[in-house]
């Protein structure tokens, strides 16, 4: 069964949590698709994921590259699935895809500092629900863990 999971970002910026949470998809073995609603969004990702830490590389590409389907983490904007992935994050207000059900996990980041991104984020909580998905809900504490809170 499919599980939702929601990640609220406040106290903690997407450029920092996005590749915590890719770091330990990666390290459970997880082929990863990232949804973002630009070009210009998942080039600034591609970047910053190879230079956000000196200690850790987190391999990854983008849906342009002619390897894209072998990358356990692939960068897009698009719905299509080309690394096989198992899990896909989505950001940006990027909708759930059609095809949620075909994916194990599917986690949607949203500001907590945009009302249109909460609007639709409650929203897509109510959806997921209606399809009898598993729905968690996740915000950081004061020191910036992740605490489950639904």
């Amino acid at each position: 069964m499919t599980e939702v999971v929601f990640y609220h970002l406040i106290r903690k910026p997407l450029e920092k949590a996005l590749p915590e949470l890719l770091e330990k998809s990666y390290e459970r073995g997880w082929r990863v698709v990232v949804q973002a609603a630009s070009d210009e969004r998942v080039e600034a990702l591609d970047t910053h994921l190879w230079t956000y830490n000196d200690a850790n590389f987190l391999p990854h590409g983008t849906a342009r590259d002619n390897d894209a389907p072998l990358h356990p983490i692939l960068l897009t904007t698009a719905e299509h699935n080309p690394n096989g992935a198992t899990v896909r994050f989505l950001i940006d207000n990027v909708p759930m895809p059609p095809d949620a059900a075909a994916y194990n996990r599917i986690v949607l980041m949203f500001d907590g500092e945009d009302e249109d991104a909460v609007a639709a984020a409650r929203s897509h909580w109510t959806a997921a629900k209606a399809q009898g998905f598993e729905v968690a809900y996740w915000q950081p504490d004061e020191q910036g863990r992740w605490v489950k809170k639904a």
